[in-house]
Order: C-alpha cells, then sequence, then structure tokens
C-alpha cells in the first residue's frame, strides 16, 4: 500500500504543486496516513489465526523497517524529479515565448 502511494503521489505532487515544502509535506501526510493503515493490517494479521503471518512472534521486523524508510526516501526524491521537471519545463516555455 505504500508504494502504490508513493508511485501515484510523489511524482505528480512535485510536479504540479508550486511549492517543494508543500508538496513534501502532502506526500509525508500521504505516506504516513498509508504507512499506519498498512502497519495496523499487518499486525492485526500477525495476532489472529492466519496460517501465513506477516510478522513472527517475538522478532522485530526489521526488513519492515528498512523497506519501508527505503520507499519513504524514495518518494522524497520522486517528488524533488518532479519537482525539477516542471522548473526545467517552465523555463523552456518561458525561453520559447
Amino acid at each position: 500500500m505504500i508504494a502504490v502511494v508513493t508511485v501515484l503521489c510523489a511524482f505528480p505532487l512535485g510536479f504540479f504543486v508550486r511549492s517543494r515544502l508543500a508538496a513534501n509535506t502532502a506526500y509525508a501526510i500521504a505516506y504516513l496516513w498509508a504507512f499506519v493503515f498498512q502497519t495496523l493490517y499487518l499486525t492485526l494479521d500477525s495476532l489472529g489465526d492466519s496460517s501465513n503471518p506477516a510478522f513472527e512472534a517475538g522478532e522485530f521486523p526489521w526488513s519492515y523497517g528498512v523497506v519501508t524508510l527505503a520507499t519513504f526516501g524514495v518518494g522524497f526524491g520522486l517528488v524533488d524529479l518532479g519537482h525539477r521537471l516542471a522548473a526545467r519545463r517552465a523555463r523552456r516555455v518561458d525561453v520559447a515565448a
């Protein structure tokens, strides 16, 4: 779910929102909502009677934390990429005019 939010929100926010701070904040809010929802879903699955739980009891899920942190960082990179491409496009339009 966090990967979907990152792919669908990060680049468009960077491209269409003029303020970098506003784009990063909007992405962080969307990502953190999805992160909490996904973590709750996976934790409840692990506590139930699932045959294949997301987390094993007694183990701290370091791999889950590393992957979600990396996804968060990639999202900020996509926001920055969208912002740079929008700025380049705006400069190109100004030069042509």
